[in-house]
């Protein structure tokens, strides 16, 4: 009987060699084929000392190719070797599940298909944001857009709380052929992002660091400097809130009230 193929999602982390979770590396290492999507050739040697066939599907991009050919032909290398009764695992930099629509699909197909497959956690950029920033994003809220998304679509903005910005390199992008797009395009976004926080409101261009001598780049500059910015296919826009959290005082009434009946409620039933 011909051996179920199965599929495993890892990601290594954005620290090179520091990142990289037990578990994930125990895929890694045990898996009949890997193939990798990392951000650097340096990585892929590195996942070569851990397994004797490592592929990458790096040279599925290409100049002016849309990105979702891409993924799908990424998709459909991934599944032949599963459909083949191998078990395969894909490493990604970063979080295996954030910002990568492939292997999201990649893991549905397989299932669909009635092979096992899943998805292990790992330290992304956003987690490398909170500590690198001193970012708490339960302390007055975080809300995180796609720049295009949010160029595209009638989103509701909180000043109140930190925004991050992701793939801020490719705003407007809406046919996914470009490496990034043009100062003129995200002016559009500092023109949109204008409607709720003020031309002069610093905000920060970040890079995590993926080598352990690296550090991250933390560039602060006011909003209308965005368009000229240097950003790179990983930067990413975080903006500050601009205004402090406003109280409800309609919402503060009634919870006192209803502490209030929870006290009288109390002393009503206890115990003498």
């Amino acid at each position: 009987m011909a051996r179920q193929g199965s599929l495993s999602c890892v990601g290594v982390g954005m620290v090179l060699g520091a990142h990289l979770a037990p578990r994930a590396r125990s895929l890694i290492e045990q898996a009949d084929v890997v193939f990798c999507v990392v951000s650097d050739p340096l990585v892929e040697q590195w996942l070569a000392g851990m397994n004797a066939d490592v592929r990458s599907l790096q040279d599925c991009y290409a100049p002016g190719r849309p990105r979702l050919d891409t993924y799908r032909e990424m998709q459909e290398r991934v599944l032949a070797q599963v459909r083949a009764g191998r078990r395969v695992c894909l490493a990604l930099y970063g979080h295996p599940g954030v910002f990568a629509r492939m292997p999201h699909e990649a893991v549905a197909a397989a299932r669909a298909e009635g092979h096992p497959a899943h998805m292990e956690p790992a330290i992304s950029a956003e987690d490398c944001l909170y500590a690198d920033l001193g970012i708490d994003p339960g302390r007055v809220g975080c809300q995180h857009h796609e720049a295009t998304q949010l160029l595209l679509n009638q989103r509701r903005l909180d000043p109140s709380a930190w925004l991050v910005v992701w793939q801020v390199a490719l705003a407007g992008d809406r046919r996914n052929l470009t490496r990034g797009t043009t100062p003129a395009h995200r002016a559009l976004l500092v023109e949109r992002l204008q409607r709720d926080y003020p031309r002069d409101h610093e905000v920060v261009v970040y890079e995590a660091a993926t080598l352990a001598i690296a550090a991250p780049r933390i560039e602060r500059l006011p909003l209308s400097a965005l368009p000229e910015a240097r950003l790179e296919l990983q930067s990413t826009l975080v903006v500050p809130p601009a205004m402090p959290l406003r109280a409800d005082p309609v919402m503060h009434a009634r919870l006192a009230a209803l502490e209030a009946g929870a006290c009288a409620m109390h002393t009503v039933t206890a115990p003498l």
